[in-house]
């Protein structure tokens, strides 16, 4: 019994995924390289607070693939990856007065 070339299971590849891979590892580098250059910059916690939400939207779009789940786990995925870097800037920026607001004594 012959095959034909139509029937012949090919694995199925995803260069995306690949290429969302390589862009993760891409800007880890470059955040680790910016923290070495920049150290005590004060536009740095910018940059930083860029380079996690671009991350953050490469794992959500590619790996965790959110552009498929219900609209509600999408919003909720968004508004965290969104979250974050502001938090980080909040922190860097406010970190005293932060942690003043938020102690309990």
């Amino acid at each position: 019994m012959e095959r034909s070339a139509a029937s012949v299971a090919r694995p199925q590849t995803h260069p995306p995924l690949g290429l969302a891979w390589l862009a993760l590892m891409a800007l880890t580098l470059a955040s680790l390289a910016l923290g070495e250059w920049l150290r005590g910059a004060s536009g740095l916690p910018l940059l930083v607070a860029a380079i996690v939400w671009v991350k953050g939207w490469l794992v959500a779009r590619h790996f965790i693939e959110s552009h498929e789940a219900h609209p509600f786990i999408a919003r909720m995925l968004q508004i965290f990856i969104a979250f974050v870097p502001v938090a980080l800037v909040l922190t860097s920026f406010f970190g005293a007065w932060i942690a003043r607001w938020a102690s309990l004594g």
